[in-house]
């Protein structure tokens, strides 16, 4: 006796299983990858910045460039830097927020990426000035000269200490 048509047309459950059970497994093989493996979230910044400063510009570039997802607020930083409470000496030409710490000039993103993870109880960093060599000061304009620069890291009532040295020389 043979089966009606419509049994025919369809799959062998044996048939089906063979086939879906590998699309399954590497379903499954994808889903347990590292989280490293995967595209990362951006990490947002908010930038508050002089509208005709180039470098402050470069230094946001540096940062997309390192996965950050940049707001930038073209409104100078004076207010917001003093609304945070950062000191004038402290001061730079850019003032950001990213994950409740604030960055005051030409930190390296990796600095920022290093303060995310350890989360040190403090208001943020500081890069006081605008050293030549640093990101966004770092440009064919300066050529190959690179000043030596600390990344501060600063505390909420103010004080200060080195969270990272660039370009020091070595002592002889």
């Amino acid at each position: 006796m043979t089966q009606p048509s419509a049994y025919r047309a369809q799959p062998s459950r044996r048939r089906w299983l063979a086939t879906a059970l590998p699309l399954a497994g590497a379903g499954l093989a994808i889903a347990l990858l590292p989280t490293t493996t995967r595209a990362a979230t951006p990490t947002p910044v908010e930038v508050w910045k002089d509208p005709n400063c180039g470098c402050c510009q470069d230094w946001v570039d540096h940062m997309q460039a390192n996965g950050f997802a940049v707001k930038v607020h073209d409104t100078g930083n004076n207010a917001v830097r003093a609304r945070l409470g950062l000191h004038q000496k402290l001061g730079s030409c850019h003032t950001a927020l990213v994950g409740g710490y604030l960055i005051e000039g030409h930190v390296p993103a990796s600095d920022v990426r290093k303060l995310l993870q350890q989360k040190p109880k403090a208001l943020g960093l500081a890069v006081p000035g605008m050293p030549v060599g640093s990101p966004g000061m770092d440009g064919a304009v300066y050529g190959d000269r690179r000043d030596p620069y600390d990344v501060l890291l600063v505390a909420h009532d103010g004080s200060t200490r080195v969270f990272n040295s660039y370009n020091k020389k070595a002592s002889t």
